[in-house]
């Protein structure tokens, strides 16, 4: 299961009709170090993956199409028995024509050489500026370079943009190919949620259960974590990024898990809060009926058509509505909204895009009137919580909380496919019902 070739070229086509007279230069990324001399597993810049499936470091990609030979251009590393001893197997110069179908590579080293004809007739250079210091000094030199000869000639690329106005919108909707990778992290991430609750129980430590889904993960295929696993009991759970893992479940507690896969470099992201002796205590079964309707609610507003922000503001409107039911919010419900006196509450948005990023790129508004409508191919995570921090400080005017909902943090998010007439829940395989997770 995989992406095609063919996609890679339709994918470069629509690419380069967007660049026009222009040259667009994407550079991977660079090897993340670990500690001292030790590196992570390499993991390609999401831009440079989708053009070109080339899943190595020190490789830049170049988009000429006005250039009479060479409209695709791959710069990679040459083969070198030696080093590949110690690192690992390389594509190297030739397999990058015959591979990943560049019309052109070169070794790496010659980047400085054979750039300059790519770029001198072009209008305007695309490049992302800000994530490589050094590489972008390369590009800006080389650039001023050529605008110095401007002036006598009128030809050279007179601007550079950002490549991501180009690819962001592209990305945006997946195709078949991109969909069914996202429904096989999906698939696996569910297996691994589904693993967790049943292991999870008083004693264990939030690291086994972290150890179980990884371990699912990979005993499924899945090339690894898409984000570092949340795994968070009691109190925890009111922290939205909690990573530490290092707790003991105690009895009582409920257990909020934050975990997704990544499955041929697309994500899963799935989160379930359940009680870990499998009962619910009233304040937390009211907390999570709660949020569950507000879920249930913003998932239905995924649909064509519907601009992104509705998933959102019914989350808002049904949490809103059931805080002041229960005295945790006094006041004027549209007020409420309108200040986000809720946000002690509820901090974050209800989801994001998803794809080859966990948080996927594309426009959430067009300007600051008009949301992305959303249309067939979005995916996107649906994820409402309540968190009641020990250490929360109500907005002003809002009552103090009891202590007897201190502690209390729940989130439940899924992926969600916008299809021609609806939605459909990619994760609905994890169980989320007060029925199915308590007795």
């Amino acid at each position: 299961m995989g992406i095609e070739k063919s996609e890679y070229q339709q994918r470069r086509e629509q690419l380069m009709a967007k660049v026009g007279n222009g040259t667009a230069i994407f550079h991977s990324a660079p090897m993340a170090v670990m500690h001292n001399d030790v590196e992570y597993v390499y993991r390609q810049d999401s831009d440079f993956y989708y053009l070109t499936g080339f899943n190595e470091p020190e490789a830049v990609a170049v988009f000429a199409p006005h250039h009479e030979e060479h409209r695709y251009i791959l710069f990679v590393q040459p083969k070198d028995p030696e080093k590949e001893t110690w690192t690992g197997y390389r594509c190297g110069v030739e397999a990058a024509k015959e591979k990943y179908g560049a019309d052109e590579a070169y070794p790496i080293a010659e980047l400085a050489e054979k750039l300059p004809q790519y770029l001198a007739k072009a209008d305007r250079i695309y490049y992302r500026l800000g994530r490589d210091e050094k590489f972008n000094n390369r590009i800006l030199t080389l650039w001023q370079r050529l605008m110095a000869g401007y002036q006598k000639n009128g030809i050279g690329p007179t601007a550079i943009a950002d490549t991501r106005t180009l690819t962001f919108a592209m990305r945006l909707v997946k195709s078949p190919g991109e969909i069914e990778l996202m429904r096989q992290a999906a698939k696996i991430s569910a297996q691994a949620h589904i693993r967790a609750r049943e292991y999870a129980r008083p004693g264990v430590y939030e690291y086994q259960v972290e150890a179980e889904i990884e371990h699912t993960f990979r005993l499924a295929g899945a090339m690894g974590v898409a984000y570092p696993s949340i795994v968070a009991s009691g109190a925890n759970a009111c922290v939205l990024h909690y990573i530490e893992n290092n707790c003991q479940l105690k009895d009582g507690d409920l257990l909020l898990i934050d975990a997704g896969c990544s499955y041929g470099y697309y994500n899963g992201d799935i989160t379930r809060t359940f009680p870990v002796n499998g009962k619910f205590t009233p304040e937390q079964k009211t907390l999570y009926e709660l949020v569950l309707e507000a879920q249930l609610q913003a998932i239905a507003q995924v649909k064509p058509g519907n601009p992104y922000n509705a998933a959102h503001d019914t989350a808002v409107s049904v949490l809103v509505d059931g805080l002041l039911d229960l005295g945790l919010l006094i006041g004027d419900k549209e007020e409420i909204i309108k200040e986000e006196k809720y946000k002690p509450f509820y901090m974050h948005k209800t989801g994001h895009w998803l794809g080859l990023d966990v948080h996927d790129v594309g426009l959430y508004k067009h300007n600051e009137e008009t949301w992305q409508a959303l249309q067939p191919g979005h995916i996107l995570t649906v994820e409402p919580g309540i968190y009641i921090s020990p250490y929360i400080k109500p907005a002003e005017g809002q009552p103090e909380i009891p202590d007897c909902w201190k502690g209390i943090g729940i989130r439940i998010e899924d992926d969600v496919l916008v299809t021609d007439d609806g939605h459909d829940i990619l994760t609905a395989d994890v169980p989320k019902s007060v029925a199915e997770i308590a007795h």
